[in-house]
């Protein structure tokens, strides 16, 4: 006992060792997992199979080339909608940006699953049918606040004594936005995006919900294969959303990378 006390107490990298052991567990052993099934045959065998049924399956494509339209749609929207709220909000008193931040994160506090179903039961109570509309409303009702908070906290750590430079240069209301606001506020933006975009790339639940499962995302596919018991080709379809959503973190690194050059040389 003591020895794995000093073991802790010597050095300060030894307190990451509980991190390194739970990342393990929970995250590196279940990728290679996914990694060994979906190159795995039911035999156990090596095999390409699992990845040349999902290109050869129409509606597993159309279903996974629609689920990233869905997600662009959905993250346009939240952009569009969430960049002039977290604006507003940033220019309020702290407090009341306080208080109106926490009105935009409290609805979090609930369930995932009984927001999603509120929202069915509203849409019965309205007598509005469920379908594409009901499908957007929901991905942008649950996801909304996550592009919200990250652009709000991006524009309340802009120097304002570069906004007042640009006015004391003579630049209009819309230059001063356009050439000192909204560069500094695109590293909230990308997070936003990539807070948006994952989530709902890979969701089933709100599809099936406010659909009644009459429009199937991918995330509903991959989840059908996996719960009939199609590991292999279900590992196969995760690892294709892996790589998607790994590229758009690498893309969504690179554009913050230059967005901080062209902001040291601004």
């Amino acid at each position: 006992m003591k020895k794995s006390f000093l073991l802790f107490a010597g050095k300060r990298k030894n307190w990451s060792i509980p991190y390194i052991i739970f990342l393990g567990f929970f995250v590196v052993i279940p990728l290679l997992l996914i990694v060994f099934y979906a190159f795995s045959s039911r035999t156990g065998g090596f095999t390409l199979a699992n990845f040349q049924k999902f290109w050869n399956q129409p509606e597993a494509m159309h279903t996974f080339i629609f689920s990233i339209g869905v997600a662009i749609i959905t993250t346009v929207i939240c952009l569009v909608l969430g960049y002039p709220a977290a604006y507003i909000l940033s220019r309020m008193e702290a407090k009341t940006a306080k208080i109106m931040v926490l009105l935009f994160i409290l609805p979090m506090w609930v369930n995932f699953l009984i927001r999603t179903l509120a929202t069915v039961a509203l849409f019965d109570f309205l007598r509005i049918p469920l379908g594409q509309g009901s499908l957007y409303f929901g991905m942008v009702y649950n996801f909304l606040p996550f592009m919200v908070y990250p652009i709000y906290n991006s524009l309340q750590k802009t120097d304002k004594s570069l906004i007042e430079a640009a006015q004391d240069l003579g630049a209009t209301p819309r230059q001063v936005f356009l050439k000192t606001i909204l560069p500094l506020s695109v590293p909230g933006i990308a997070s936003g995006i990539m807070m948006v975009f994952m989530p709902v790339i890979s969701t089933f639940a709100i599809a099936e919900l406010l659909t009644i499962n009459n429009i199937k995302l991918f995330g509903t596919t991959l989840q059908e294969n996996i719960y009939n018991g199609m590991w292999n080709y279900g590992a196969a379809l995760s690892l294709i959303m892996l790589i998607l959503i790994g590229l758009t973190s690498l893309l969504n690194a690179e554009g913050n990378a230059k967005a901080a050059e062209e902001g040291g040389l601004l």
